[in-house]
């Protein structure tokens, strides 16, 4: 799975500040949540400085490059592909000018219409560089601004049009503009440092400068800054809510603070209710590093069943779903996850996994740990079953593709070749978040989705 990116925004109130290298920090911070490419624009009141490439956030910038980003406010961003294919021209931020004035753009979150105004847009002439929805976005806005030279008003209107879910940084005429869709789906989040606001998907972007989180940006809200002061607009209070529950589960970095909630104290909670759902009679808890080691953490002290390391993760390899045949992918996972056979050998284990998709990870994860001598494999998920695409930024295999999608429990243990499986229960994942149902996105989990979505 891939969640399509992440994104910060800078504005110090000293002009003479260059806020470039205080936005590479927050986006190797954000690096987990693309990997594709990585960019920065900047302004210092008379010009725009935008670089951007393919790979990583170091691979992208170094000192050198960093001193040419001049200006006091700023956005970047780090990409997944989502919508879109993996190229520079789809690397962001977008960088365009409307009545001769530079605007740039950078984008987390995936629009559904994104084809139908895209026609719409093409058929009034404007001409696309990308395949991606968020230079959508950006011809939205330019020709909302035109009609009455008001950003705020542009935005509002532009909102209106898109039906999915957008945390947006957009500089223009050097002032900031910050937005989140009204259902919230993606996150997004403000601290300040020192007359310095900052705006990013997650908080770990702010403890990395020493910035303070103040508070995650509201549903629906705009926020403008610009050398005077914030001018928040606020979003429908009675909306309702729709935030992304696999950002609990796997996506945010556990030392994130999302809508409030520590995501580490949620993970250990998902950990302690596996236990409570699904005890079994085992000698060790084992994770499945990285994203499932905080639930296993939790499974361990609710249980009192000892915690160990079973596998030790190479955080030099690729993700596994490029590789061109099964029998690649299947190597690709042993040169990812290497057993520690002595600890594995006639353990009886129960494995602790933040999720399950199509599956052939885990299958070629529990052959790993089966040829290392795991006398018993009980395997226990913290998520429930995932059944149903997700239309709003996580690139998830098709409903066929699904391993989940039209195959019981049983059926799937059989298949996985463990001695038994369990999954969480949506009524204990709630209970963890610490959100009402109704106020979470759960379309992949009941297909019950909060917008509507493509036939």
């Amino acid at each position: 799975m891939k969640d399509k990116c992440g994104i910060v925004g800078i504005y110090s109130s000293d002009k003479n500040k260059n806020i470039a290298p205080h936005i590479y920090y927050g986006l190797y911070a954000l690096q987990h949540r693309g990997q594709e490419s990585a960019g920065i624009s900047t302004s210092d009141g008379k010009r725009f400085y935008t670089h951007k490439g393919m790979g990583l956030v170091y691979e992208v910038f170094n000192g050198k490059k960093l001193k040419k980003l001049k200006g006091n406010i700023g956005i970047g961003h780090v990409r997944y592909s989502t919508t879109g294919k993996s190229r520079i021209e789809n690397s962001q931020p977008f960088h365009n000018k409307i009545d001769g004035l530079d605007i740039a753009i950078a984008h987390n979150g995936d629009i559904i219409n994104s084809r139908e105004l895209r026609r719409e847009l093409e058929k009034e002439g404007y001409t696309f560089k990308s395949t991606t929805d968020s230079e959508v976005i950006s011809y939205l806005i330019r020709r909302e601004y035109q009609k009455d030279n008001n950003m705020i008003k542009a935005i509002e209107r532009t909102s209106k049009q898109l039906i999915g879910s957008y945390s947006l940084v957009i500089l223009f005429n050097h002032e900031l503009y910050v937005v989140r869709d009204p259902l919230g789906i993606k996150p997004l989040a403000l601290a300040e440092k020192d007359g310095t606001r900052m705006v990013a998907s997650e908080s770990v972007a702010f403890d990395v400068i020493g910035a303070e989180y103040q508070r995650d940006v509201k549903p629906g809200e705009i926020i403008h800054l610009n050398n005077e002061e914030s001018h928040i607009i606020k979003g429908s209070e009675k909306m309702r809510r729709a935030h992304c529950m696999f950002e609990y589960v796997y996506f945010a970095r556990p030392d994130s603070i999302i809508d409030g909630r520590n995501v580490y104290e949620v993970r250990l909670k998902i950990g302690r209710a596996l236990y409570r759902e699904h005890p079994v009679d085992v000698d060790v808890v084992m994770p499945v590093p990285d994203s499932a080691i905080t639930a296993a953490i939790g499974y361990s002290r609710e249980s009192g069943i000892p915690y160990g390391e079973g596998l030790i993760k190479n955080r030099y390899v690729g993700r596994t779903f490029i590789m061109p045949t099964q029998e690649e992918r299947e190597t690709a996972v042993k040169l990812k996850m290497n057993p520690i056979k002595s600890e594995l050998k006639n353990k009886r284990i129960v494995l602790i996994d933040d999720s399950i998709v199509r599956g052939t990870t885990s299958k070629a994860l529990i052959d790993v740990l089966k040829e290392a001598g795991a006398r018993e494999i009980h395997l226990r998920i913290g998520c429930p079953p995932i059944k149903s695409p997700c239309y709003y930024g996580i690139a998830m295999a098709t409903k066929k593709e699904l391993l989940a999608s039209n195959k019981t429990i049983e059926e799937i243990r059989d298949i996985l070749g463990v001695d038994s499986l369990g999954y969480l229960s949506i009524k204990s994942l709630v209970e963890a978040i610490g959100i009402s149902k109704e106020d979470l996105c759960t379309g992949c989990l009941d297909g019950k989705y909060p917008t509507p979505i493509p036939l």
